[in-house]
């Protein structure tokens, strides 16, 4: 079965009761989860090494561990949710991130820092968009992808709620009792939306996830298709370059001469452009079929990014990055969740999910140190642009294959 007619019968499928609860319950859940456990600790670093005068490097080392076991534990997480259901195991998750949220107020050591943010990243990998996108695949069949665009409009605004809220905190209460509300958050406000969850209702086998029904054997012989790895790949170097510009970016603009508060305007201005990505994809883009919308996506980037190679200090140019690469990235983590149950059916989603997620949560780590190595042997972020468009042109030929190879 080719990607259109899966799609045609995905959307056949699609469930006149749809649970549209669910969606808002995880829309307030994952603004808490991504604000508590991945925007906050920007606005925490500073006031972190002031007071226990740990160097830079080891207070970011210990978040980038949570990231990597983030990605670690996306595989497992998925098949977690496959068996358990969004309800347990979302609900375990919170309970993990508030206890943990509470310890690490409390921490005094170096040790007891990096042991609370190893587990921290356990906990975001049940918590945050990918078990979240299997609960609604379990719930929403053939409705899933306007499900979970609602969704990624809404809780794109994690950031806008929780970078002013934890500095607000923090410059009344100080970062640990910061840091206990968030945790206290966790428990009370996440566990007991996350109980409310509906049970999973089964996905009917589909034809385009071949003759294995069985979730192991479908999950290996999905891990067999030289598809799974190239929109791997894809995927994998797609987030390398938007993590990397992600906290390079405004440092670049500062290298080519813009003040800092021009370089602040201009980065706080993809924010909204992500959302415009997400309108535009739920308007205009459930029209056409995922690898259709994810194709445009990519290509983005790469255009983007040579768009701000030959910038240098225009203001126009640099707008048309802007615009290009947060519509880009806002509309690729839609992409990400709906192009697997595209190419290789529902069944098992949040298994295959999760496997299609874990180099890509990891690269989240790793993006923003590979452009800091590079940065410093070269001198500057002109060589640092051209190395992210190199990796935005092999994310797009990946998907290419990827599609191609399972329409074939």
């Amino acid at each position: 079965m080719d990607a259109a007619d899966m799609k045609d019968s995905t959307d056949k499928d699609t469930s006149p009761a749809m649970p549209w609860g669910a969606v808002w319950i995880l829309s307030v859940t994952q603004i808490v989860s991504w604000g508590s456990l991945f925007y906050a600790f920007s606005v925490l670093l500073s006031p972190i090494e002031q007071e226990t005068g740990w160097g830079r490097d080891t207070v970011v080392g210990a978040f980038s561990l949570s990231l990597l076991l983030a990605g670690a534990g996306a595989l497992p997480a998925g098949m977690l949710v496959d068996r358990f259901g969004g309800r347990k195991v979302m609900s375990l998750g919170s309970i993990t991130a508030g206890v943990l949220l509470l310890g690490l107020a409390r921490s005094e050591s170096i040790l007891a820092f990096y042991a609370a943010w190893a587990g921290l990243g356990v906990a975001m990998s049940l918590l945050l968009y990918e078990p979240a996108f299997a609960v609604i695949y379990a719930n929403f069949g053939g409705g899933a992808r306007k499900a979970i665009t609602a969704l990624t409009l809404i809780a794109g605004f994690a950031s806008t709620v929780f970078w002013p809220l934890t500095q607000a905190l923090v410059d009344a209460v100080g970062w640990r009792q910061t840091l206990t509300l968030m945790g206290l958050a966790n428990l009370l406000v996440c566990v007991p939306l996350h109980l409310r969850l509906p049970a999973p209702r089964r996905a009917k086998p589909d034809r385009a996830a071949g003759s294995a029904t069985a979730p192991r054997a479908l999950l290996r012989h999905v891990l067999h298709t030289p598809s799974f790895w190239l929109l791997a790949v894809s995927f994998t170097a797609n987030m390398l370059a938007f993590s990397a510009l992600s906290v390079h970016l405004i440092p670049l603009l500062r290298e080519r001469g813009l003040s800092a508060s021009d370089a602040v305007l201009l980065a706080a201005l993809i924010g909204p452009m992500q959302v415009l990505g997400r309108v535009l994809e739920f308007t205009v883009g459930v029209r056409f079929h995922a690898t259709q919308v994810g194709l445009l996506a990519l290509l983005m980037l790469p255009a983007a990014l040579i768009a701000l190679i030959f910038a240098g200090s225009s203001w126009s140019l640099i707008l048309w990055f802007v615009i290009l690469y947060g519509a880009s990235n806002g509309v690729m983590t839609i992409v990400r969740a709906i192009t697997p149950a595209e190419l290789f059916g529902r069944e098992s989603y949040g298994a295959i999910n999760g496997a299609l997620s874990a180099p890509v949560i990891a690269s989240r780590a790793a993006g923003p140190l590979a452009a800091s190595i590079v940065w410093s042997y070269a001198g500057g972020y002109q060589a640092v642009l051209w190395l992210l468009a190199g990796l935005g042109v092999v994310a797009v030929a990946g998907f290419g294959l990827a599609a191609r190879g399972r329409k074939g």
